[in-house]
């Protein structure tokens, strides 16, 4: 047994509060107080819908604090309701980090939270059971922030109609996240991201209907690389070490055993094989997304940290190596015959975020892995434009549709072959 399972689970916590912690003392050696104060009051204020780097708004430093901190919270909310350690807990962490470098912020997430919350009352359930849904279906925060901006509504009215817009995409998440999971068969990592496509597709929709419109945007910085790559280098050697120093003799063959796994949906590296070899995962993966996007000219940012620590998160719940690197390389490929260049903001989310159909490449092997990677390419860049960029999992949704279309006719051909081994004919 790797001797991190015999931690107490106070002890769990903390290792894992470690990396919020680590970039909110980044924060503070980058700017000022001031500087970061100012920050996270221009991040707050500002319209923050795809694609909205956080890094133009209000530095690297404000940054780190708002993901740093909002990830901290939402540690401590699982804490205090009981709940132990298990791969959620870190992926729904990463999750929020990442994506409050690019959308969630201090402020426009808790309506949503209310709103699980109230839905775990009225079915006279522990919150614990569907707070991870909560985490993730966080992604609708911009559809939050957007209502503050219909000026032609009086203050109190638009902060009445957040309140009850936020609850209610709560509300709805938990039995719409459960129910399009059997659509895809959890052959799509971010089943939170489909159903929240879902939800945006419809409010947005209402939105227009009453002339209210919703519009992507473009911030995107460039130029801190060779910065963020220091850090993040920093971050993974760390996790790297600590997992050798903490797994010993039986890291190697436990993280041997997470690379021959699958990874569908439900998959809990933590659980199974530990927290050292977790670990390592997430760094092994942390660093081929990093140095990927500097191999192939993108810029390491806000939004493409969120894609890097979507990679790491998951890294507990379904990804590794070997079934990652053929998506990826399906969107690079579709770079070299499509219409668009991969270091570009929306390709480069896609090839990172891409990841989310890493079960299709464990399941059924590299070259369909490849395949789903071209295909998510195209999907990932057309459906936006339906809810206009206000739902940051843009690429959940996408990689939830090609799942529903790829996986069924692959299953179709595996069962012919396998009646026409056992000389069985349609």
């Amino acid at each position: 047994m790797i001797v991190v399972k015999t931690w107490d689970r106070k002890k769990r916590f903390c290792v894992l509060a470690l990396m919020p912690v680590y970039f909110i003392v980044v924060a503070f050696l980058i700017q000022s107080p001031g500087e970061i104060l100012a920050g996270l009051t221009a991040i707050i204020m500002e319209p923050d819908f795809l694609i909205t780097d956080y890094f133009v708004i209000g530095g690297i430093g404000a940054s780190f604090v708002n993901a740093g901190v909002l990830t901290l919270i939402c540690l401590g909310i699982v804490y205090r309701l009981g709940m132990e350690m298990e791969g959620h807990t870190v992926t729904s962490c990463c999750m929020i980090f990442g994506f409050s470098l690019f959308g969630k912020n201090l402020m426009n997430v808790w309506t949503i939270l209310l709103g699980v919350y109230l839905y775990s009352r009225y079915h006279k359930m522990p919150l614990s059971k569907y707070i991870y849904i909560g985490f993730y279906g966080t992604s609708l925060s911009p559809i939050i922030t957007q209502i503050m901006y219909i000026t032609d509504l009086p203050y109190a009215l638009r902060l009445l109609i957040c309140l009850f817009v936020g609850i209610a995409i709560g509300f709805i998440l938990p039995p719409l996240s459960t129910h399009v999971h059997y659509a895809h068969m959890g052959y799509s990592l971010y089943n939170v991201g489909f159903s929240s496509g879902i939800i945006a597709t419809v409010v947005v929709s209402l939105l227009k209907s009453f002339g209210i419109k919703t519009e992507s945007r473009l911030f995107w910085s460039s130029g801190n690389d060779r910065l963020i790559l220091i850090i993040l280098c920093i971050l993974f050697l760390g996790m790297a070490a600590g997992a050798l120093w903490v797994g010993r003799k039986e890291l190697i063959p436990s993280y041997q055993k997470i690379l021959g796994c699958p990874g569908i949906a439900g998959t809990d590296y933590l659980k199974d094989e530990g927290g050292a070899a977790a670990a390592l995962n997430m760094a092994v993966n942390g660093l081929f997304a990093t140095v990927f996007v500097i191999i192939v000219g993108g810029d390491l940012n806000g939004p493409t940290l969120g894609g890097i620590f979507s990679i790491i998160g998951f890294s507990t719940t379904g990804k590794h190596l070997r079934n990652i690197a053929p998506v990826m390389f399906g969107v690079l490929l579709a770079s070299c015959v499509k219409s668009w260049n991969i270091s570009d903001p929306s390709p480069m989310l896609a090839f990172l975020f891409s990841t989310a159909l890493a079960p299709i490449s464990g399941e059924f092997g590299a070259l369909v892995g490849l395949i789903a990677g071209f295909l998510h390419s195209s999907v990932a860049l057309n459906v936006g434009i339906i809810y206009g960029g206000m739902n940051l999992y843009n690429n959940g949704f996408a990689s939830g549709i090609v799942a529903i279309f790829l996986v069924p006719v692959i299953l179709s051909i595996r069962d012919r072959r396998a009646r026409a081994k056992g000389e069985i004919s349609l």
